[in-house]
């Protein structure tokens, strides 16, 4: 079996007590915080999300994948330690791992029929690959108990139409992910895309969808602006 990749979102507050530290204090904590990413950056994936001005509660994302999970762990604990890291907290945390879907997809079927490249698509399905959109939109989501007792084939039949309606939009990427027993949710959903407005009319035309029934939840939604690490810090104070 290939590595598979440990995903987390991790979604950070800022204690407002910082904005009242002097600027040049504040500087140094985010010179001592981006120095520390810009280490693990090497080793791991990281990229930064500003979440001012489309959340109230939460100011920024961190999206990280590893094959080892002891990666994300001595991530966490390093910033514990950072002096940002004394007046940051975790609203919301998700944690998952990628893996290859139980359900076909006909489009790339026919691609592979077409082009071959099985093994290529096979190792990207496991792979996290940000696409560097302008804008990353995460949820965590779980399906009702009543999906589960679906056949295989009834699931596979709504799934198809799910991923028909979703062919629509190619410019928005999906990045699926998967938490049984790792976490509360079952799945965190990830898109990837430089229009609001396009992934806005997706979602809605997702719930028309008959599968659409079956989901239990799909909050909290955060919608992420990408930007540089320094940018992001700047944007909290």
């Amino acid at each position: 079996m290939k590595d598979r990749e440990f995903v987390r979102f991790s979604i950070f507050k800022i204690d407002p007590n910082w904005r009242q530290l002097p600027s040049s204090e504040r500087n140094s904590h985010k010179d001592e915080f981006e120095k520390l990413i810009a280490t693990k950056v090497r080793e791991m994936m990281i990229y930064s999300y500003a979440l001012v001005g489309t959340r109230g509660d939460a100011d920024f994302i961190l999206w990280q994948a590893s094959k080892d999970i002891d990666q994300l762990h001595d991530l966490a604990t390093e910033i514990n330690h950072t002096k940002l890291g004394g007046y940051l907290t975790l609203p919301h945390s998700y944690f998952a791992m990628t893996k290859r879907s139980i359900y076909l997809n006909r489009y790339e079927e026919e691609y592979i029929a077409k082009y071959g490249g099985e093994e290529t698509l096979d190792t990207a399905r496991i792979a996290i690959n940000p696409q560097g959109s302008k804008y990353l939109y995460v949820y965590p989501m779980v399906k009702t108990r009543d999906w589960y007792k679906l056949s295989h084939e009834d699931r596979q039949r709504m799934m198809d139409e799910h991923i028909r309606v979703g062919h629509k939009w190619p410019d928005v990427k999906l990045n699926t992910t998967y938490s049984y027993g790792l976490d509360d949710q079952e799945f965190v959903v990830a898109f990837e895309g430089d229009y609001p407005g396009r992934f806005l009319d997706l979602l809605m035309a997702l719930r028309l969808t008959e599968a659409s029934a079956y989901t239990l939840f799909d909050v909290p939604a955060f919608t992420g602006l990408a930007r540089s690490l320094r940018e992001t810090l700047d944007s909290i104070g």
